[in-house]
C-alpha cells in the first residue's frame, strides 16, 4: 500500500515524527493496539538510515546503503508484529591478514571450532590465546543472555542489573573500568588485541583507555545482540526490514505520510499540535495526544524550541559502498575472507596510533577499518545475472575518523582517506580493489563513499554520528524515566536512536516509546 498524499484527519492519538525504523516499530504497535496513528516522513520513502537502494546508474544490486547488519533487533519485536523478515547466520565471523615472519598469514575466527583454534595457533604459535579468547567471550555471552531481555523492559536501576548480570568480575571488566584493560590483561598477542577492540570503536571516537568508558558502552552494545553478540545478515538488504515493518503498520490501520517534514511541535504536556511543511512548501497542522520522535535529541529540541542538548555528537566513521566482478584475497579463500568482517589495518597499536592522529586533527596515516560482503551470504540482493557472472558488493566501515577532520573541505579530505583507506586494502589484496570494481551505465567505477558530514547532510545525524549521540549504559540515570523515552514534556516522547537503550538497528525505542504510550497512566 502506498504512502497517503497528505493526513486523512486533524487529530490522532499518537503522531510519530520520522518513518525510520524505530518510528515504524512503534507505529506498529499502537496502531495494533488501537490507537490512531500518523506518522509524518520528511523524505519521500520510509526506512530512514536503514534502507536498500540501487546507487550505481543502470546496475541491478540493491545495497544496504547506511546500516547494514542486525544484532539489536529483538525476536520478540518481529514475532509481536508478524514482520516477514529474516536474517541469516554468517559462516565466518573474521578475518584478519597479518605478515608474520616474512610470510602472509592471518587470523580465521569461524567455521568451527577447530578451524578457528588451528588458525590462533598458526598465528601466535600456541594455544594461550585461543583459550583467552573462549574464555573471554563466554563471559560476554553470560552478561548478554541476562542483559539483551532487558532492552525491552521497562530501564533497571544500575544496581538491579548488577545483580541480573550476578558476575563481579564481568561487572567490572565492562562497566567500571576502560575495556582496554580487560583486552591488555587477558590478551598478549596486537592482533588479537585489536580485533576484540573493534567491537569497541564502530562509531564511537574513542581510546582502549578513555576513563569517559565511551568505548564500554559501545563494546556492550556490540556484544549483547539477541543474547548472543552475533550481528546477522539482513535477508533482501536492510531495507526488507523497513518495508516488512511499513506493511506492519499500516495492516494495523496506522497512516504513513511522506514528503512531509515535521516542522513544530507545540505541548501543554496533555495535548499536542504537530506543525509539518510538504515537498509543495504548503504548511498543516495535526492535533494529538502523543507525540512520539524518532530523530535526534537535537532535532526534538528543535521541534520543541528548546535549548539543543549539550555536548554536540560527532559522527567518527568513513562508510563505503562498492560492487565487484570478482573477490580476490592474498592469503586465504574469498569467500572465508569477506564472508564474514575483514579487519584492514586494526591491530592493537595501529588503533591506538590513529586514534592519537585523529585527535590531534589529522586523518589516521593508516586509516583502519573493516568489510564485509552481503551478497556472500544473501545473493538476492543481486539481479540474478549479476550473481551467475560472479559479482559481489563490498561494504566498508572506516573508524577513528571525526566528523571535524571534514570541517574545512569535505570533498577533499573524503577523496584523501578514501585513497588512503583503499591502499591499506591493496596492500592485503591479490590485486588492486580498483581493478576488481564494476562500473556503471556511465561507465563510472561502482564505488561511493560517505564521511560523517555527508550523513548529515543525508540523514540529518547530528554530526553524522550514526548513534545520534554518544550511547547510554542501558541502566537508569537520573533524568532518564521509566523506558528511557521520556522527555520534559509528558505526552512527548524520544523513540529515536538517542533514546536510552537505542542505537543501531534495533526498534528498541520504538517498542519502548509505545509501551511507555500504552501503560495505564501514559
Amino acid at each position: 500500500m502506498p504512502a497517503l498524499a497528505s493526513p486523512a484527519h486533524a487529530s490522532y492519538d499518537a503522531v510519530i515524527v520520522g518513518g525510520g525504523h524505530n518510528g515504524l516499530v512503534a507505529a506498529a504497535y499502537l496502531a495494533r493496539a488501537g490507537r490512531t496513528v500518523l506518522v509524518l516522513e520528511r523524505l519521500g520513502h520510509t526506512g530512514g538510515a536503514a534502507v536498500s537502494t540501487r546507487p550505481f546508474a543502470g546496475v541491478d544490486a540493491r545495497l544496504s546503503r547506511y546500516s547494514y547488519l542486525v544484532s539489536l533487533l529483538p525476536r520478540k519485536i518481529v514475532d509481536e508484529l508478524g514482520l516477514r523478515f529474516a536474517v541469516r547466520k554468517r559462516t565466518v565471523s573474521s578475518y584478519t591478514p597479518a605478515e608474520r615472519g616474512g610470510r602472509p598469514t592471518g587470523l580465521l575466527v569461524g567455521g568451527g571450532a577447530d578451524r578457528t583454534r588451528e588458525s590462533f595457533a598458526a598465528l601466535t604459535g600456541g594455544d594461550a590465546e585461543y583459550a583467552a579468547w573462549q574464555e573471554f567471550y563466554a563471559t560476554t555471552l553470560r552478561v548478554a543472555e541476562r542483559v539483551f531481555p532487558t532492552l525491552t523492559e521497562p530501564l533497571p536501576e544500575r544496581a538491579e542489573l548488577r545483580a541480573r548480570i550476578d558476575d563481579e568480575a564481568a561487572w567490572r571488566m565492562l562497566f567500571e573500568e576502560p575495556i582496554g584493560a580487560a583486552i591488555e590483561e587477558r590478551f598478549a598477542d596486537d592482533l588479537v588485541r585489536g580485533v576484540v577492540l573493534t567491537d569497541a570503536l564502530i562509531g564511537t571516537f574513542a581510546d582502549a583507555h578513555d576513563p569517559s568508558l565511551l568505548q564500554n558502552r559501545c563494546f556492550l552494545y556490540h556484544v549483547v545482540g539477541g543474547g548472543t553478540g552475533d550481528w546477522d545478515v539482513p535477508v533482501g538488504g536492510m531495507g526488507a526490514l523497513t518495508d516488512a515493518l511499513a506493511d506492519a503498520a499500516r495492516a494495523a490501520g496506522a497512516e504513513i505520510v511522506t514528503g512531509h517534514e515535521a516542522t513544530r511541535v507545540e505541548t501543554d504536556g496533555g495535548h499536542a499540535e504537530v506543525t509539518f511543511r510538504t515537498e509543495a512548501g504548503d504548511t498543516g497542522r495535526v492535533a494529538a495526544r502523543h507525540v512520539l520522535v524518532n530523530a535526534s535529541p537535537q532535532a526534538l529540541a528543535a521541534l520543541l524550541g528548546d535549548e539543543a542538548p549539550a555536548p554536540a555528537a560527532e559522527g567518527a566513521q568513513l562508510k563505503v559502498n562498492m560492487l565487484l566482478r570478482r573477490l580476490r584475497d592474498a592469503a586465504v579463500d574469498p569467500r572465508d575472507a569477506f564472508a564474514g568482517t575483514f579487519h584492514i589495518a586494526e591491530g592493537y597499536g595501529q588503533l591506538a596510533t590513529a586514534y592519537e592522529e585523529a585527535a590531534g586533527g589529522r586523518l589516521p596515516s593508516a586509516p583502519p577499518s573493516e568489510i564485509y560482503c552481503h551478497s556472500l551470504t544473501d545473493p538476492s540482493i543481486l539481479a540474478p545475472e549479476l550473481a551467475e557472472r560472479g559479482y559481489q558488493t563490498l561494504t566498508l566501515f572506516g573508524l577513528h575518523t571525526p566528523a571535524r577532520l571534514f570541517a574545512a573541505d569535505n570533498d577533499a579530505v573524503r577523496d584523501e582517506l578514501l585513497k588512503a583507506t583503499l591502499d591499506q586494502l591493496d596492500a592485503q589484496l591479490a590485486e588492486p580493489i580498483a581493478d576488481c570494481l564494476a562500473v556503471d551505465a556511465e561507465g563510472r567505477p561502482c564505488i561511493e563513499a560517505k564521511t560523517p558530514l555527508d550523513l548529515e547532510r543525508e540523514l540529518r545525524l547530528p554530526g553524522g554520528h550514526i548513534f545520534h549521540r554518544d550511547l547510554s549504559f542501558p541502566y537508569a540515570t537520573d533524568g532518564t524515566g521509566r523506558w528511557g523515552v521520556e522527555t520534559a514534556h509528558a505526552n512527548v516522547l524520544l523513540c529515536g536512536a538517542g533514546a536510552v537503550r537505542g542505537g543501531g538497528v534495533s526498534g528498541v525505542p520504538g517498542h519502548n516509546a509505545a509501551m511507555a504510550v500504552l501503560e495505564p497512566d501514559g
